[in-house]
């Protein structure tokens, strides 16, 4: 194998467009006007003709027949590969591991990698505050793999499809298994999501150019409520932005062939893609993810590198819950100085669905430029905890080469730890392990959910039907390792724990 095939970033860019644009453009313009940037910001004339495969992460504000065909004509290319991801977080670092496989190997000479969504403009023509001038509607006609629709049945009919439902779940699990009470725990959630705010305040590329203290992201206002508790709106990810993203790989050879400007080349030093257990109810803690453990150890080990030696992360950053699991895998300390975000995470900086973390990938490459000395982890993540991918990036190529590590038995090692199934009928004593609580757009209290254990230690979940008094009270309670009798309502077809009286 030659030396010189090792992959390199040679192009990055990403585009906001602006909140008050009156013709705002479709996703696929929006990556068009990315990519057109990325191309210019390598500046080799000829690089076109070396790009023979297009990936593309998942498009959620608009569809299109054949999305890459359709961009790499706006683009004057001709790609013998062509890549449509389904929806996940994971997808962008997924696909540049990938991409660094394929280049290392021979199969792709250059990889155009893009993303792209315009939420905020869709939202707003719905509202009918826009008229869009955009293409129809048309279904992909190819698509690797399914489109994300919660867990499964049982899941999804406690509600926990959403988000928001199981991330706050997840949230309480980590709370308790923290030792903090109620109020510490806000505190200290709202303390990290302030310092995300004050970095997105400084990223001209952020939706949001606001700086929120900790006590404004976690008081509920009229304008910044309870979503699912203990979460308000400045803690969730905000997916009405319309933002895109590019980079271009291609491997040393090659940019030599290019005369590309050595300064321009990022390595990817080390990279992993690991799944946790699919199944919430089944994976042993909800509070932990073997996956982020496991992965960031190979990528560690693949760039040759220590923890200690990464000077910033990018941690993917929906809601606080998965900033607490990465963070604690990784074991990163309370008082350890360096950023957690590079962007100002989805909540601030933007979260434009799958290609979030295209965006950091992207600043990642910025920073190291101007700071050749930089070393920086980026951790994106799919699903509900359900699937991490870490990619390194530096000025040094990796220890060890694309394509030689081994990932099948640790994935297995993973799956392995698989609870049983869950009871959907459940009748007994139930010791609850994550909770939430969700809140009508008033901000009164509705309805609990919980993930919980029964006594003969089987999973289920459960609704917690109670007036919105009572809920306000349970609000200001632990419920995590409490027990509740729980029921199986034939009528309802949900397990209940009732409160009502």
């Amino acid at each position: 194998m030659s030396n010189k095939s090792h992959p390199i970033i040679v192009g990055a860019a990403q585009f906001t467009q602006h909140k008050h644009t009156l013709d705002p453009l479709d996703p696929l313009n929006l990556m068009a006007k990315a990519c057109k940037i990325a191309l210019n910001d390598v500046g080799a004339l000829n690089l076109k003709d070396f790009i023979n495969s297009v990936y593309m992460v998942n498009i959620n504000s608009w569809s299109y027949e054949d999305a890459p065909e359709e961009l790499s004509k706006i683009l004057c290319l001709k790609p013998e590969h062509k890549v449509y991801l389904p929806d996940g977080g994971d997808s962008p670092q997924m696909l540049v591991n990938r991409a660094a496989k394929a280049i290392t190997s021979g199969e792709s000479q250059a990889i155009l990698i893009t993303g792209g969504e315009a939420s905020y403009s869709r939202y707003k023509a719905k509202k009918g505050k826009l008229n869009l001038n955009w293409p129809q509607w048309k279904d992909p006609k190819y698509m690797e793999g399914k489109l994300w629709n919660g867990i499964n049945e049982f899941a999804n009919k406690y509600k926990l499809k959403y988000p928001s439902v199981t991330y706050a779940i997840l949230e309480t699990a980590v709370r308790t298994a923290s030792g903090r009470s109620l109020e510490e725990h806000r505190n200290y959630i709202g303390k990290i999501f302030e310092i995300f705010s004050k970095i997105a305040s400084n990223n001209a590329h952020a939706w949001t150019n606001c700086s929120y203290s900790a006590k404004e992201i976690i008081t509920p206002t009229l304008s910044n409520r309870y979503i699912t508790h203990p979460y308000t709106k400045l803690m969730c990810s905000n997916v009405f932005v319309d933002q895109s993203s590019a980079l271009i790989m291609t491997s040393e050879e090659n940019a030599e062939k290019l005369k590309i400007d050595p300064k321009l080349w990022i390595y990817p030093m080390g990279g992993a893609d690991l799944k946790n257990i699919f199944n919430i109810t089944q994976r042993p803690k909800l509070y932990n993810s073997p996956a982020t453990k496991e992965g960031a150890h190979l990528a560690l080990g693949q760039a040759g590198l220590k923890l200690d030696d990464i000077d910033l992360f990018d941690i993917y950053s929906c809601f606080p819950s998965i900033v607490e699991i990465i963070k604690n895998e990784l074991g990163i300390k309370e008082d350890d100085p360096r950023p957690l975000s590079i962007t100002g995470g989805l909540p601030f900086f933007g979260g434009p669905w799958s290609n979030y973390s295209l965006h950091a990938i992207v600043s990642a490459v910025y920073l190291i430029r101007k700071n050749p000395l930089l070393k920086v982890m980026v951790i994106a993540n799919g699903g509900y905890n359900t699937k991490q991918s870490f990619g390194i990036y530096g000025t040094e190529p990796p220890f060890i080469q694309w394509g030689e590590e081994n990932q099948v038995e640790i994935q297995q090692s993973i799956l392995a730890r698989q609870l049983q199934k869950p009871i959907e009928q459940a009748n007994g004593n139930l010791t609850i392990d994550g909770y939430t609580i969700t809140y009508d757009r008033t901000g009164i209290p509705k309805q609990g959910i919980v993930i919980g254990t029964l006594e003969n230690n089987r999973r289920t979940i459960a609704f917690i039907n109670a007036v919105p008094d009572i809920l306000i009270k349970l609000e200001k309670q632990e419920l995590v390792g409490q027990r509740f009798p729980v029921y199986y309502d034939i009528n309802l077809d949900r397990n209940v724990i009732n409160l009502k009286n």
